[in-house]
Formats: C-alpha cells, structure tokens, sequence
C-alpha cells in the first residue's frame, strides 16, 4: 500500500523525481558559479601588483567576461528548465510538456556542472595562492563545485542523455 502508482509503474516518477533533483543541483550550481564570479571580482579589485589593481590587467577583464557570460548562459537554462518543471507540476499542466522535463533538466545540469568548475577553478586563479587557505571562501566553493559536478551525473554524462532522447528511435 506504499507503492508509487500501480505496480511497475513507478520508474516515471522517480524519473520526474530525478528530473526535479538536476534542476534543483543545477540552480545551485548557478548560485555557486556567480558567487565565485563575485568573490574573484571583489579580490581582484582589491588587490594591487606593481601599483595598480590586478582587475585593470586585461587578461584579468577576459576571464571575469568568460566566467560571466557562462553565468548568463546558465542562469537561462535554469530558467527554462525551472519553467517547464513548472508547467509540469501545474494542476492543469500540459501533458505534452511532461516529455520535455527530462530534455530540460539534463540540459540545466550539464551545461551548470561545467559552469560551476570553471567559474570555481577561475576564481581560484584569480586568487592566487592564497585561494587555497582557510582566510579565503573560494576554496569552499571549488570543492563544492567538483562535488555538485559529479552528483546526478556531469557534463558528458548530460550530454550522453540528451543525445539519446533525441536518437531514440532513429537506427544508427
């Protein structure tokens, strides 16, 4: 009598479960992504090598411009995949809608496991040596970025899923 659904019947929805979870890690792994961003920032700003912030350097520029723009680019996967997963608990939801949350959230959390560790591990060069130590927040947030990376599966892995959802079907 604890049983999902009919017997047999459960695997769609703890695909639906699982499909919620990378969304849920994947708005996570936005918020790590830009805070690490805003922290390399905060330092670079702060910091001074041969009398001037390091943040004037223009290969500083560049690497904060890349880690947000793959902020940006996450933040709207997250957003999609949080507006179809809305759409899919709605009431009155569309059940059309329902086959496009595993495409979603695969998308959300591959694309945001790859942005998180790269933002992190950026950050943690803007930071120098010191972004190793305990003074520093940054060094938390890179370990928590590889540990999000691999839980529910990591970029390639996302990668792999949706291939096959949109190969599904198709003869080799």
């Amino acid at each position: 009598d604890q049983r999902l659904g009919a017997e047999g019947g459960a695997g769609a929805q703890l695909q639906q479960a699982l499909s919620l979870a990378k969304i849920t890690l994947a708005a996570e792994q936005l918020g790590v992504a830009s805070e690490a961003l805003d922290l390399a920032v905060a330092y670079t700003l702060e910091r001074e090598q041969f009398g001037r912030a390091i943040a004037s350097y223009q290969a500083v520029k560049h690497k904060a411009a890349d880690m947000k723009l793959k902020v940006e680019v996450a933040r709207s996967s997250v957003y999609y995949a949080a507006c179809v997963a809305s759409e899919v608990l709605a009431e009155d939801g569309d059940e059309r809608i329902a086959a496009e949350l595993d495409e979603a959230a695969a998308m959300a959390k591959g694309y945001c496991s790859d942005t998180v560790f790269f933002n992190a591990g950026n950050a943690l060069q803007l930071f120098g040596g010191v972004g190793f130590t305990a003074e520093y927040d940054i060094q938390l947030y890179f370990k928590r970025a590889k540990a999000s990376e691999l839980y529910l599966g990591n970029g390639a892995v996302q990668r792999e899923q949706i291939a096959a959802m949109l190969l599904d079907g198709e003869s080799a």
